[in-house]
């Protein structure tokens, strides 16, 4: 067997439809699309969520919610990754640069800094937001919580 001698199973393959091409093909007139109606005309496209003229389910059902425009959105960052970066890092200022650098948040992300955890380095922590517990912490630690 080689590649130039393969072909379909038996049975398995039919002509194409030729559609439009008059009265005598036995598809001539409607070319099969039926009478009337949008399915029938050139340019029919069906628009999503369309249900047949029947009220679409995002229109049937209620909205609920809301969405404030003023909310930010924070990268919670636990005392216990501090403490663990300042171990691996052995540095006495940890702030956005630095975690960034470490794989823990994005560049564009705003940091808060969460109490989770024990911190026993004494380090300067910059970031956007601190809980008070986790601002607490890291003063008894001796260090400082510098909001950026």
């Amino acid at each position: 067997m080689e590649l130039y001698n393969l072909t379909p199973a038996a049975g398995s393959t039919h002509s194409q439809k030729r559609i439009g091409r008059g009265a005598g093909s036995g598809k001539g007139g409607t070319s099969t699309r039926g009478h009337k109606g949008a399915k029938s005309r050139s340019g029919y496209s069906k628009k999503i969520g369309f249900e047949g003229g029947q009220m679409p389910i995002q229109r049937r059902l209620p909205k609920f919610g809301f969405k404030n425009i003023n909310h930010v959105e924070y990268k919670a960052i636990n005392l216990s990754a501090i403490q663990a970066l300042a171990e691996a890092l052995n540095v006495e200022k940890i702030g956005l640069e630095e975690l960034h650098n470490a794989g823990l948040i994005s560049k564009s992300a705003l940091v808060k800094v969460l109490g989770n955890g024990t911190l026993t380095a004494k380090v300067t922590v910059e970031a956007n937001a601190f809980s008070k517990s986790a601002e607490a912490a890291i003063v008894a630690a001796g260090g400082q919580a510098v909001k950026l």
